[in-house]
């Protein structure tokens, strides 16, 4: 998906990665949507229920490893403990289908791949890009387009307008993710490569980026509009105005050994998306401009 920050901030009221939330980023909570009728609505599929590895279908939950700091995708209601966000209200209406309750496990983001391939987990979700190099350890069952973006202090003091102005100077993004290695990646033409501060707390980056220790951080553009609007109530940052950088799927992972669970969860997704749940989801926090007309495995 290609649009402007300008635009999407009229768009969105709302990912992508980080670490356990023992402190929630400044403007993740307040008014949130109420979606329990959307997903409370939600029958089981007998014949999607059947196609799900033995082993799943026995315990009757799915075990979500999540990185819950990423508002509007997944954070913490008000009590500190109850994961809320349009990721945690999709994947709740993909288990109804199912017919599975949904258990989140909070980790770092870094470790979600790692706890999967372990078996400590049975699906990541937690506003992860789908690539080819995620591929190679991983299936993604893909729900969400998104792209990187540039999130700067208010007023842009540093007059930062893309990826370039970055160049030598010091960005926050998060552990292992997709904004982290872009920045690495980025050729700077003056020479000096953008120096990256890597960290696994949305928080620290934020505050960092307050206290002018970092120019920028680089983060999906849902979370980052979402932040800029919401942070001392809009008064501490901005999304520099351009197209998203990499724009690309979120992805469900799912272990390459288990393709029945994978199977399953697409036809779930797909199911939610022909009878119009996913959209009243996406809809009720405000982020229908990142909606899929399909449901597909290892998209991106």
């Amino acid at each position: 998906m290609r649009r402007t920050a300008a635009v999407a901030l009229s768009l969105f009221a709302l990912v992508a990665c980080g670490a356990p939330a023992e402190e929630q980023p400044p403007g993740s909570s307040g008014d949130l949507p109420d979606t329990a009728a959307i997903v409370g609505a939600v029958t089981k599929d007998d014949a999607l229920a059947a196609g799900l590895p033995e082993d799943v279908r026995r315990a009757g939950k799915l075990r979500v490893g999540s990185n819950v700091q990423n508002p509007p995708n997944n954070f913490y209601a008000e009590d500190g403990k109850t994961p809320v966000g349009s990721e945690v209200d999709l994947v709740k209406a993909v288990g109804a289908k199912l017919g599975l309750t949904v258990e989140h496990q909070d980790m770092a983001f870094g470790s979600l791949i790692t706890s999967l391939q372990a078996g400590r987990i049975d699906v990541t979700m937690a506003a992860m890009n789908d690539t080819p190099e995620r591929q190679r350890a991983i299936d993604f069952v893909d729900y969400f387009t998104s792209g990187i973006t540039i999130m700067v202090q208010k007023g842009n003091p540093q007059g930062v307008k893309g990826p370039d102005d970055l160049c030598g100077k010091s960005v926050a993004v998060n552990l292992g993710s997709s904004q982290e290695t872009f920045a690495k990646e980025h050729r700077c033409l003056s020479g000096d490569p953008i120096q990256v501060t890597a960290t696994d707390s949305d928080t620290q980056n934020q505050n960092q980026l307050r206290t002018g220790r970092v120019a920028a951080i680089l983060n999906d553009l849902p979370t980052a509009v979402y932040v800029a609007k919401t942070a001392g109530d809009g008064e501490f940052f901005e999304v520099v105005d351009l197209e998203p950088i990499n724009g690309g799927p979120y992805g469900i992972g799912v272990n390459k050994d288990t393709p029945e669970l994978a199977a399953a969860l697409r036809g779930a997704l797909q199911a939610l998306i022909d009878d119009g749940t996913y959209g009243k989801v996406l809809a009720a926090w405000d982020v229908e401009q990142g909606a899929v007309d399909e449901a597909t495995v290892n998209g991106g």
